[in-house]
């Protein structure tokens, strides 16, 4: 039996899958789990390793669309419980094994997964074998359609291309919803407070998908209220920067919010970050921008309304 951080002590729905950025694709997976185990009255849960798969096999692993944290967090409030093994305890494990030890470690009865779900050493099982080893052992088994966008598969793959190209409004149209960053805000040196726009600061983890340089329409959600933002991710070449990060202006906040951890949902790519020959010329662009992120946000607010 392997280790989990969770022991699940009654019988479950186990959604497989990365679930990566938690798209739309996955988001077909993880409606299925959590219609079925009500139906069924099983507990929805989700199996999570604590390293990526292929970190481990090749030592080199797919850009993160979401923090760890962030991703555990936002099943939970779908309604999982959320079930984390180390891959080391399974990676050895035939596809066969593989779905024994899940019947009998944690309980599970029922399993929704994607259509090209692979699993097993050297992933050699996928959803035929997934099929066969299911009815052996009388679990029940849902196994969800691909999802499309301009007729091509939703991937994580496709959402981390559009999201270093710039193309936001595409890589959200595959998540389903605004792709986001949840991070802590850092001191910067409050050079934006100077220009009359004031910012906040905040560093990307290692690993995270690296985002094209520029300037994006963003929104803020604080204390229940959200705001229109300009974030420009990059080095901030007029200034002088180095340090690749996000840097977000908060239209119509103002607070210290040193410290606190903000998500920024990125709406827009509004253009390319560059070099201004002063910081009046710069001033003059971000006030540009500024405007452009407002219409944006208001437009998407009425829409939503």
């Amino acid at each position: 039996m392997f280790i989990t951080d969770k022991e699940l002590c009654a019988d479950c729905l186990l959604a497989l899958g990365n679930f990566d950025g938690i798209h739309l694709g996955h988001k077909a997976v993880l409606q299925t789990a959590l219609s079925k185990a009500q139906e069924l009255g099983l507990v929805p849960a989700v199996l999570l390793f604590n390293e990526h798969p292929k970190k481990v096999l090749s030592g080199i692993a797919p850009p993160e669309l979401i923090t760890q944290d962030d991703k555990k967090e936002r099943l939970g409030k779908m309604g999982f419980s959320i079930v984390t093994v180390p891959f080391s305890a399974v990676q050895n494990l035939s596809a066969r094994n593989f779905l024994e030890e899940l019947y009998c470690s944690l309980n599970v009865r029922a399993v929704s997964c994607g259509y090209n779900f692979r699993f097993g050493k050297d992933a050699s099982g996928n959803t035929a074998t997934l099929e066969k080893e299911c009815e052996r052992l009388r679990i029940k088994l849902f196994v969800s359609k691909e999802q499309e966008y301009k007729n091509e598969p939703v991937s994580s793959t496709r959402i981390r291309t559009a999201l270093h190209n710039g193309n936001v409004c595409e890589a959200n149209a595959m998540l389903g919803g605004e792709f986001s960053y949840r991070l802590e805000v850092v001191s910067g040196d409050r050079r934006g407070r100077l220009l009359g726009f004031p910012t906040i600061n905040q560093f990307f983890p290692e690993g995270f998908v690296r985002l094209r340089y520029g300037v994006y329409a963003s929104k803020v959600c604080l204390g229940g209220l959200w705001y229109a933002g300009v974030t420009n991710i990059g080095v901030r070449p007029t200034v002088g920067g180095e340090s690749f990060r996000s840097e977000t202006c908060i239209l119509g906040f103002s607070g210290n919010l040193y410290g606190e951890t903000v998500e920024v949902f990125l709406l827009d790519f509004l253009r390319d970050e560059r070099k201004f020959e002063s910081l009046d010329a710069l001033t003059a662009a971000i006030a540009h921008d500024a405007k452009k992120a407002l219409e944006i946000f208001s437009k998407q607010q009425q829409n939503k309304g």
